[in-house]
């Protein structure tokens, strides 16, 4: 079983950028297609970007799509949330999570119920 952990959160201004990363350990993270939901307070839960275990498919939420990028490096066992751009909207709980399913659109990456393994999550707050 895979244990995944989130770090890089924190306070940000508008207009400002943070680079969130997911951590593996207990098995390599390559077995695995990873996504980043995302929690606004209030709201409910949303897939922001997520990414297939060879990196080929990327996908992204709209009010994301131009402003986050999502990446992984299997040699360090690690999957990457550059977010740029930042808006007071961005404010949220941000959680990895790990799926066996093979998937290649938003649609099925954005299923919560796919993913096995879940981080505890990293807030992220953007101030106006």
């Amino acid at each position: 079983q895979v244990q995944v952990v989130e770090s890089g959160g924190g306070l940000v201004q508008a207009g400002g950028s943070l680079r969130l990363s997911c951590a593996a350990s207990g098995r390599t993270l390559r077995m695995y297609a990873v996504g980043w939901f995302r929690q606004p307070p209030g709201k409910e839960r949303e897939l922001a970007a997520a990414i297939s275990r060879s990196g080929g498919y990327t996908v992204y939420s709209d009010s994301v799509k131009g402003r986050f990028i999502i990446s992984r490096d299997n040699g360090k066992n690690t999957v990457s949330l550059q977010m740029n751009s930042l808006k007071p909207g961005d404010t949220a709980v941000y959680h990895c999570a790990v799926t066996n399913y093979y998937c290649s659109d938003y649609g099925c990456f954005s299923s919560a119920s796919r993913y096995g393994s879940w981080g505890q999550g990293t807030q992220v707050t953007v101030s106006s």
